[in-house]
């Protein structure tokens, strides 16, 4: 019996940013639940305010080269990794010139507004994970997704990746954060995020695609749910729990390792494949 396989997908990780709830979650995690027993890889996107000497990353030069095309215009995938000497843990960057150079995260620095391209940004970074893994040729065998620019990853595994052996058997995890933005992501999202195997009436909570139902969508087409912060938008909580998919609450720092670790092994049950 082999180890189960944990891939981690978050909006941020530190130290790579100023370090915020999600992105300790993200650092953290990873390394609890590989010193538990799982293999794990890890991917954030390489904004340009992470400081690429300072941390040392350096591109991938096997797992680089590909296009993507979203709204018919091709865009690059640039693959960066960089090490946590101290866990152990290698965390791969997804990079693009166009999406991924401004010396910002999610929101200008000037203004305080999201920027009008976070819509193609998730975009590339969803689908960017999902092409990089498959490149990598490592099954997870739970993708464990943080935040919601990853909000993507659900549906995309689901629908246009089902019939692909590696993730054929995945479980989808999808882990919901405090982080609710104000103002809906671009209308068009619903065709820059149309690919093979996906369908309009799937990306129907896209329409409008505020933070809500961003989260529906994840909810949708993941197998567990869990609740990253204690305070969770009451729509969001009665949508998860409508959904009759396992949930699990919001655990403090001292207990989180051990409730995932076994929130893994609940949605493998019916899977031979668990940690020794």
């Amino acid at each position: 019996m082999r180890k189960a396989r944990v891939l981690f997908v978050s909006q941020e990780i530190t130290p790579y940013l100023d370090e915020t709830h999600i992105g300790k979650i993200a650092r953290r995690l990873p390394q609890a639940i590989q010193e538990r027993g799982k293999e794990i890889r890890t991917f954030m996107p390489k904004y340009g305010n992470i400081n690429e000497r300072r941390h040392q990353l350096h591109e991938v030069i096997r797992l680089s080269g590909m296009n993507i095309v979203i709204n018919n215009a091709d865009h690059p995938l640039i693959i960066k990794v960089a090490s946590i000497p101290t866990a152990r843990m290698q965390v791969y960057f997804i990079d693009n010139d166009d999406y991924f150079h401004r010396k910002s995260v999610l929101t200008d620095k000037a203004t305080g507004k999201y920027f009008d391209d976070n819509d193609e940004r998730t975009v590339f970074f969803n689908r960017g994970v999902i092409e990089t893994v498959k490149k990598l040729g490592w099954a997870p065998d739970v993708i464990h997704c943080h935040g919601w620019f990853t909000g993507l990853i659900p549906l995309y595994i689901k629908k246009a990746f089902t019939e692909d052996p590696l993730f054929a058997d995945t479980k989808i995890i999808f882990t919901v954060y405090d982080e609710e933005f104000t103002k809906s992501l671009n209308k068009k999202i619903v065709d820059k995020a149309m690919i093979d195997g996906v369908t309009k009436k799937e990306l129907k909570h896209l329409e409008d695609a505020s933070y809500v139902n961003l989260m529906k969508l994840a909810i949708d087409f993941s197998d567990g749910i869990s609740f990253g912060s204690e305070t969770i938008n009451e729509e969001i909580i009665k949508y998860a729990k409508k959904s009759g998919k396992p949930i699990l609450e919001f655990k403090g720092e001292a207990e989180y390792a051990d409730a995932y670790n076994e929130f893994y092994d609940l949605v493998l049950e019916d899977s031979s494949i668990l940690a020794d």
